[in-house]
Formats: structure tokens, C-alpha cells, sequence
């Protein structure tokens, strides 16, 4: 294995991990924002109001993101195997 090959397959693993991630952060970003106007408008500090629903949203998230995660694990766990064949021969 060469240099050039080890750094496009690790380029592609984070960029891979970025894209399936990028959902479940963005929205516990977005929800976290609005926790905190909320909080700041009515002068409540309570720190279970922040996890709750961020939790909530980040599972809702997942299940409604799951096969296309599923999807794009598979696809470069399919792309990784057939390139260390090639590789190994």
C-alpha cells in the first residue's frame, strides 16, 4: 500500500463519518439554539431542559436517518473490502 492510497482511504472513512453525522448535529445545533432563546426568555435555567429534548431529537433523528446511514456504511464497507482485495492480489 502507498501513501497516496492510505490517505484517500482515510479522506473518504472522515468524510464518510462527516456526512452521516452531519444530520444528528445539525438538528441537536438547531434545537439546542432555540433551548437557549427559550431559556433566556423566561429566565429559566434548568439544565434537563437543554439534554431532554435534544436527546429526543437526535433519536428521532437517527430512526428516521437510518437507512440511508445504513446505506452509506454498507456502500464504503463494500468499496474498502473490494479495494484491499485488489490490493492483497
Amino acid at each position: 500500500m502507498t501513501e497516496e492510497l492510505i490517505i484517500e482511504v482515510l479522506t473518504e472513512v472522515f468524510w464518510t463519518t462527516f456526512l452521516i453525522l452531519l444530520p444528528v448535529l445539525g438538528v441537536s445545533l438547531v434545537v439546542g439554539i432555540f433551548i437557549s432563546v427559550f431559556q433566556a426568555a423566561t429566565s429559566i435555567q434548568e439544565m434537563t431542559l437543554t439534554f431532554v429534548p435534544k436527546l429526543i431529537a437526535a433519536v428521532l433523528v437517527i430512526i428516521f436517518m437510518l437507512p440511508w446511514m445504513i446505506d452509506k456504511m454498507v456502500a464504503i464497507t463494500i468499496k474498502m473490502f473490494t479495494m484491499f482485495q485488489h490490493v492483497l492480489r
